[in-house]
Formats: C-alpha cells, structure tokens, sequence
C-alpha cells in the first residue's frame, strides 16, 4: 500500500505552521495526515485508534502536538531518514491529577506551545493550567497556574469561584512572551504575568466565552461569545480596570449562534478583515455551517454543505511586518477542504491540487485507463479548464516542503462515476489525485431540477449574505442517474457510460461547445416474451430535440435497456465501432456508426423472479429467497446422508457422522488441498445475470479461419459466444454488422463467470482494440493454436479453441468459502531489465487477498493480504491498473493505492528543510551552541531527548559529517 487519495474520512482537527507552510488533519480514527505542496504528504496514525481533538505545531520547529479525545497528548517529530523526511512519534503524555481527584481536574481544553519552545501550557476543565516541558512532557509543577491564584489576584466583587471553571482558550501575547491570555468559559478573561506570577489586567465578559485572539500590536484583542456576538477589549500599560471598546452582534438583533471563533486581520488600507465561524440567526439559518468574511463594505457569509470542523488564515507571519495582510482562508469542512483567495475582488475559492472531496456525489464505480496518449490528455485538460474559470488563479497557499519524488514515467486516469450522473476523470499519474474534468449525463434526460438553474443567485438585499461554496452535494436529482460502467478507449477517444436505469450512453470528445440532437434506440433484452412483468423504475425521461453540450466528452447516441435494469456489464470496440452492452435479463450489441441495434439475446431463467423487480423497486420477493435458502440447506443434509450410508439403527448413524466429522476436520488440517466445489441448482437467482462482456478476434467456427467474436458469461456459469461479421471500412456504412450465435458453454458447478480472455499463438494476450495500429503492442500470433480462459468465481479453466475442450483448469485451495471478485491481465516489469515483462492474471478474493496467477499454466506466483475481509465495499470497489497498481475505496472519499509491480510505485518522497529561524526581540535567548546551530542551514533539527533518566543524542548527531561541521564552526568561533 503506497499512498491513500483523496480527503480523510470523518476529520476532527486542524493545525497550521506559517513556519513551514504545512497543514496537519486529525481525523476520529486517530490518524494525522500533514500536506505542503503538491506531493509533499505524510501520514501517522496513534496507536490508540482515538479521535484527534487538537493539532498545535510547535513555533520554529519541525515538531508537532496532537491531543486526543482520552486525553492524552503526542509529540510527532518530521526527521530526514534515507534521503526524505519522516513523520515519527517521540513521545507520549497523559496529564495525571492528585490521587483521589475527579477526570475534570486534568481534562485538557487547551493547549498552548510557548514560543520559547521549551513548554507547553495546558488550560484544563477545572481552570488550572498546568505546565509541561518539551520535548520530554515532564510536568513543572513549580510553574501552575491555578483557578486559586487567579481568584486571588481579581476584584472579589467581580467574580466568584465559578468564573475560574474550564479555561477555553490560552493566547500569548504577541509582543511579550512574559504575558498570555486566559479566557474562562464563563465570561472572565485575564492577561497573566509568567515572570511575576500575578494579573496585570482582567477583562469581563457579560457572555458566555468561545474564543480569543489577539491584534497584531497587542494593544486590543477580541473576543467571541455565545450569543452570537464579539468584543473588542484595549490592553492599556497602566493597571486600570479596561472596559470594551465596541461589542457587536453582526447578525442581530435577534437570538444567533455562537461565534466559535475569530480573526481580526489588518491590513495597509486600514480596513481589517473581520473573519468568524457561526453567528447566524438561530430560527432562519441555525442549520447553516458558514464562516463570514467582513472587509469595509463587503461582507459574504460562506455556506458549508458539511459541518466546519475548524478554519485558519494565511497572512504574513514575517514579525518585523507592520500588518498582517491576510491572502487566504483555508477552513476544513467535514467533507472537503475550500480554499478562498481574500486578495482577489470577490473572494473566489482555490482549486486545490489535492484532498479532492472525491464523494461529492458517492461514487457508483470506477474505471483505470493508463498510458494515456498526449494528445487526448490535453484536449481532456482543456475540456477541464473551461469548466475551472471561476476558480482563483492564485498559486496554491500551503507550499511546504520539497517533493523529490521521480515524476511519473506515464499518464493515468482514474475515472469515476457518480450517483448524480456524472463522471469524474483524475489525473492518477503521482501522488496527488488531481481532477482534471467533470463529465455530466444529466442534460440528456428530464429531471426535477433545471442544470441552468444557479444555487449561489442572490439578490442584492439578501440577509445574510449567504454563498454557497465547495462541491460536496451529496443529494442526488434521480438515483436512476447513477453511473455503473464506464468504458473509455484511449487511441479514438470514444467513451461509453452505462447508468442505473439501462441507459447507455455513446460519446465522442468534442473542443468546442456544441448542440445536437442525440440518437435513441431501445433493445428489448426480454424479446417480447410472455409472462414476465417489470416491477422496478421507469427509465428515465428523454429530452427532444437538440440539447446543447459544453466542451468535452458528448453523447451521440442512446441505447435504452429495456426492462430498465442496472447495467451490469460493458464493453466497447473502437476499431469496429460496436458497443456491448449486459443486464440481469441478457446482452446486446449495437453499431454506434451505423446507430443500429445488431441483435439482442435473452438470458433470464424462467423461475428467475427476483432479477423482474429491480434494486428500486420497494417489493422484494423475500419468501422467494427464502425458500431457496431452506432448499439449499435440505439438499446439502439430504446428500451428506446419502454420503455417510442411510442405512442402520440412529447410533450407528450418530456413531458414523461423528466419524465423518473427525476424519473431515483432520482432513481439512491436515492438507490445504484444492476444495470441493459445490454445483449450484438453475433456480438460483439471478442466473441471468451478465457479469462479463468481452469482444476479441480469434478461431470460433474452425481453426483455418478467424473472425470477430462477443463472448458473455452470466451468473449461472453459461459462457455464450457469437461471430460477427463486421463489414470493411470502404463498406461499413453500407452493409450492416451481422452476428450469429456459435458457441455456449455451461460450466459444470455453475458459478458466476467473471472474467473471459483468449490468449493468442504465443499464449499472450489479445491485444487491446487499436493498440496494434498505434504500434504499441506487437501483432496477435494468428498461426498458433488459440486458447480460451474462462474465470469463475471458484475456478480458473483454460479451454482449446475452436474446438473448446477442456485443457487445465485451477481450483481455488483450501480457504472455505473463497471466491474470485475481480481479475485482471497485470504487465509486470522487470526493475533489473527494461526488456523483461510477463503477463499474469491479478485476482482480488472475497476474503481480501490479492493472488498472482501465471499465464498460460495457472500457476499461484504470490498471494497479499490487502483488504479486510469484512470490507465488502473495499472489496467491491478495487480496480486494477494495466501495470500490477490498484485502488479500493477505504472509506466513502478516500481511495488506497497499492502496487503489485517493483517497478510501478507510486508513493510519496519528500523532504522538509529547517527554515532559517528569523530571530526577534521576544525570543527568549538560547546559548550560543545552539543559536550556532539554528543558523547553520545543514540543521534540520536540534534537540535533546530525556529517555529513562538521562539525556540522550539526536540520532542525526550520529552523522560524523554533520558533528565535523558543528566542530569547525565553534572552533571558528562563531
């Protein structure tokens, strides 16, 4: 497994270093993943598997702290190792109170790394904050600051013991390290002395408090409450009690929710930026997740289609910089990441190179196309830029670190399908899942909602000034819409989709905008046939007439399904211009050149009910499948009797299949051998069902002659085969595609044919449609007797052809219960040798495992434990590249990428470099070894570790050049 894409599920944290430009994302299953710029990842996971509740950097330097939901606190440290940095946990701390005291007295609520580097302060529930040193989190018991000592220090008539109660924020002054602010829940705020250990000011709040944050010149700062309102408090240099300059209610005056936090940025125009989370009217907007962006006059409201989890903004971070000057807004939703550029009139919003919101709509299928040739890749990049002009054209802000990562050797596309209609195709070459173009189905068809219909549309009084950003929608018009196959051929460009509701769409890539009528045709899969009745969803509705189209992928022709059932198999020859098309009721083929239906067959058993009703439909036949249940169990007791012998008294019976049992479970210990495969009766469900389409030119009628073919496999193990006779060029638009029914075989155990392949003279495979006339693939050996493989899900067979007699055949082995999913044809490169390769079959198993099959004697190379078992929709989601790579979806919006292949790896190698420190006048000062070594740019990072007692090295001052170069610079005497 080499690098997950797309955006973490179920995020809980944020954190952000203006010192090395990186963001870091906790999420509620424990991990933490850091970015930079584009290729620059790293990922940690604790070990507790818990929520990550805050993320805090530590000032100047390459250190992180992350605090999660048991209350424990983790030190992470970026070192270099190999070549490329690291992310590492040093260290783990949980705060412990007095025997006998409650959880409240030590559960964190804030956290603060001081910027001296050497502590952490800690606010917690009961109001003490308590102090930790770095990096070895002892505490310094000596330096706490208690709720006691506060009271002690503030006007008795202006507070009382419950003001002290759960401190909610920690913020240092940003000119004084010797002073930080304490915010308690309950309204009261001090600015605490370290030096003298006393209150120089105390501020109080009428609200209950939410958040702090200091003005650059720390002679303000604001606070933000409850209500829905914010403050603005002086900080004077004498001792006289403050009382707030403004306090405003932005969306009063009527009841709002809380503002969880807020910036207060200023800027050489002299207008700050007022940015906050939350304070919209309780009764209208209470269900609205927005953040609002205030400057002078303009005033936007940004509305989140998912919870904001947290926010920051990028601004100048330089301390000699008179203002803060703020470029961007970065704010991390529950279910993407948006970006908005505050330096452009209008505020658009960034495209992000990464952390794609990949489930924006959930994703049906998916789809791998690799080696992409230039000149359809760019025609796909511009189709994508015309659809990206409202986007920023600001470089993206977070550009931490280096990536020093090979660059991809070729280009890949991922394409994805959606259940609002659309198709996405993602440039999978590297690390970064980046999309390239948005492809849409739904102005073909009628649906409640107009696409021209604008959601963001607001007039000009509108209050709040609400806009709608991010592209997470996960609200489907039509679940008939949704995408099941796709198929795109790379040499032609053609694209063929298939949707829910039989519809199968036919595209060719356009430059230019364009408005056409697309053609209809139905197939009829039933044939007319008498007594069956389609229980499921209507097809959908089309649109007359011509329908206009942007740039990009366009659809010419419609082939509607009829009944309209899932589309559940597709295949698309670009050479002969046929596209193949399978349901759970049977198979077509239609010639998408001449628009005309070439035949249709039929593959529906007469007792198969279930495969009438559809997955829409709100009658399932429950009894039906139930009674097949109780059969199946009563046949398998009625043959493991006539197994063990009928005859004889009941303990004779009871003494032989006890016998049975202990010889069969020897027998399963004891060899690992090939299992029985258990035949399955015609009256199962869905044995019409086609799993599998696949077209190739090969020795059907006799072994003189070869001709194009369709094969099709089905769930009841039937492999059908047809010849075509597809007219030459100079006469295909004249004479029709004429097909014929040649072959059909019936696998004995009947299980569900998966997968089809012929392999040519030399035992290589078929290769695919127009590779040979782009000469990238060598010509099929047409001398050699050809061979067909048939893949079920519990047995690999490799029949003759024409003949198709059995040759070899392998058997899944001993897991009980293994069955194949998915299979592929993997080109597997040498590293050694660029002129070596093979071609094997990659099976991904319903247990997870991933196993590597030879070509042509089926041969187990290699088995992986990749995806767990219980992971039915990873399972169902993996797809394979050309070259040993795959992807499966490890939660709804992320995919894990894994390679089978040495040579194609794919995975994240970066680097991240100290920054040199810029020193000003609050530092605390350091001794001269170390203030010699933070400006000596061969050091990444410098400190001591207290590991058992004592005091240990940094492993890089393990490194003889690095400790020659440290000496020659003291003895320099600098």
């Amino acid at each position: 497994q080499t690098v997950e894409h797309g955006f973490p599920h179920q995020p809980s944290a944020l954190g952000y270093s203006p010192f090395l430009r990186l963001m870091a994302i906790g999420t509620r299953s424990g991990a933490i993943k850091l970015y930079g710029s584009p290729g620059v990842e790293f990922m940690g996971l604790h070990e507790e598997n818990n929520t990550v509740m805050q993320i805090h950097f530590i000032p100047d330097q390459c250190q992180l702290v992350t605090l999660l939901d048991d209350n424990s606190l983790h030190l992470w440290s970026l070192k270099q190792h190999g070549g490329a940095s690291e992310l590492r946990e040093e260290h783990r701390f949980t705060l412990k109170g007095p025997p006998g005291s409650p959880p409240s007295a030590t559960q964190i609520t804030a956290v603060l790394p001081h910027s001296s580097r050497e502590v952490l302060y800690l606010g917690t529930e009961s109001g003490n904050i308590f102090v930790v040193e770095l990096p070895s989190f002892r505490v310094l018991e000596d330096r706490t600051i208690s709720s006691e000592a506060v009271l002690q220090r503030v006007p008795e008539d202006n507070c009382n013991r419950r003001s002290c109660e759960l401190v909610e924020a920690l913020r240092e002054h940003p000119k004084n390290p010797d002073q930080i602010l304490i915010g308690y829940s309950r309204g009261l705020i001090v600015l605490w002395d370290l030096q003298n250990n006393k209150v120089t000011h105390h501020f109080l709040g009428s609200q209950q408090l939410e958040n702090l944050y200091w003005q650059r010149d720390g002679n303000k700062f604001i606070s933000c409450h409850y209500d829905g309102s914010y403050t603005q408090w002086p900080v004077s240099s004498d001792n006289r009690q403050p009382e707030p300059l403004e306090n405003t209610v932005p969306y009063g005056p009527f009841p709002c929710k809380a503002i969880s936090k807020i910036y207060w940025q200023t800027t050489k125009n002299g207008l700050p930026y007022i940015i906050f989370q939350g304070g919209m009217p309780r009764a209208s907007y209470g269900d609205r997740h927005s953040i609002s962006v205030i400057h002078g006059s303009q005033q936007t409201a940004f509305d989140f289609t998912s919870r904001v989890i947290d926010f920051f903004i990028i601004f100048s971070s330089e301390p000699t910089a008179e203002f803060d000057d703020p470029s961007a807004m970065v704010v991390l939703a529950e279910e993407e990441l948006v970006v908005i550029d505050l330096k452009t009139a209008g505020w658009p919003a960034v495209h992000p190179p990464y952390l794609a919101s990949l489930h924006c709509s959930a994703i049906t299928c998916s789809h791998h196309v690799s080696n992409i040739p230039l000149k359809l890749w760019e025609r796909i990049i511009s189709a994508g830029s015309k659809q990206n002009l409202h986007y920023s054209s600001m470089p993206w802000p977070i550009d931490g670190g280096t990536n020093i990562a090979p660059d991809p050797p070729q280009r890949d596309l991922l394409l994805t399908g959606h259940e609002d209609g659309t198709v996405r195709f993602w440039d999978a070459s590297g690390v970064c899942l980046h999309l390239l173009y948005k492809l849409s189905t739904v102005r073909v068809f009628l649906t409640d909602a107009d696409p021209n219909d604008n959601m963001n549309t607001l007039g000009e009084d509108e209050w709040p000034p609400l806009r709608k950003v991010g592209t997470f929608d996960p609200y489907s018009d039509d679940p008939r819409l949704g995408i099941q196959k796709i198929y795109l051929c790379k040499y032609s460009g053609y694209l063929a989709v298939a949707g829910t509701a039989g519809q199968v769409l036919v595209m060719e890539l356009n430059d230019e905008d364009a408005e056409h009528v697309v053609d209809h045709a139905e197939a009829d899969l039933l044939q007319d046939q008498e007594g069956y009745r389609w229980k499921g969803h209507e097809k959908l509705k089309t649109r007359d007439g011509p329908v206009r189209f942007e740039a990009g992928f366009q659809p010419f022709v419609l082939v509607q399904c009829q009944p309209p059932a899932v589309v559940t198999s597709l295949a698309l020859h670009s050479e002969w211009k046929l596209v193949a098309f399978g349901t759970s009721h049977g198979f077509g083929l239609f010639d998408h050149q001449q628009k005309r239906l070439v035949f249709v067959k039929c593959t529906l058993h007469p007792s198969d009910q279930l495969a009438l009703e559809g997955p829409l439909s709100r009658v399932k036949s429950l009894k039906k499948s139930l009674r097949q249940s109780f059969r199946r169990i009563r046949r398998s007791r009625v043959s493991s009797r006539k197994r063990r012998g009928g005859s004889g008294n009941t303990s004779e019976v009871q003494e032989a299949n006890a016998k049975f049992d202990q010889d069969t479970l020897q027998e399963m210990e004891l060899a690992p051998v090939q299992r029985k495969i258990e035949a399955r009766s015609a009256e199962d469900s869905f044995t019409g069902f086609v799993r599998t389409l696949y077209f190739a030119d090969t020795f059907l009628r006799d072994s003189s002659r070869h001709c194009p073919s369709l094969w099709a496999g089905t769930n009841g193990g039937t492999v059908y085969a047809f010849c075509l006779r597809v007219p030459p060029a100079e006469r295909r638009m004249d004479e029709p595609v004429r097909a014929e029914q040649a072959k059909e075989i019936q696998l004995m155990h009947r299980a569900p044919v998966v997968g089809i392949l012929v392999l040519d003279g030399r035992s290589t495979p078929l290769p695919e449609p127009l590779e040979v006339a782009h000469d990238l693939s060598k010509s099929p050996d047409m001398q050699g007797s050809h061979q067909l493989l048939v893949v079920s899900e519990e047995q690999f067979k490799v029949f003759t052809l024409p003949k198709v007699s059995s040759k070899l055949k392998l058997k899944l082995t001993a897991l009980e219960g293994c069955r194949v999913r998915k299979v592929t044809v993997a080109n597997f490169g040498s590293c050694k040798s660029d002129d070596y390769s093979e071609n094997d079959l990659a099976v991904l198993t319903n247990l997870g495992d991933i196993q590597i099959i030879s070509l042509p004697f089926l041969k187990l190379q290699i088995r992986y434990p990749c995806i767990r078992k219980e992971d039915v929709s990873g399972i169902a989601s993996c797809v394979f590249t050309k070259y040993g790579q795959g992807f499966y979806l490890i939660s709804p919006s992320e995919f894990e990428r894994f390679s089978l292949s040495t040579k194609w790896l794919v995975e994240p190698r970066c680097i991240v470099d100290m920054p040199e420190v810029t020193t000003n006048n609050h530092v605390h000062s350091k001794s001269g070894v170390e203030n010699a070594a933070r400006k000596s740019s061969f050091f990444p990072t410098l400190f001591l570790e207290r590991k058992s007692g004592r005091l240990m090295e940094h492993a890089l001052l393990n490194d003889e050049k690095v400790l020659k170069e440290i000496q020659s610079t003291l003895e320099g005497g600098r």
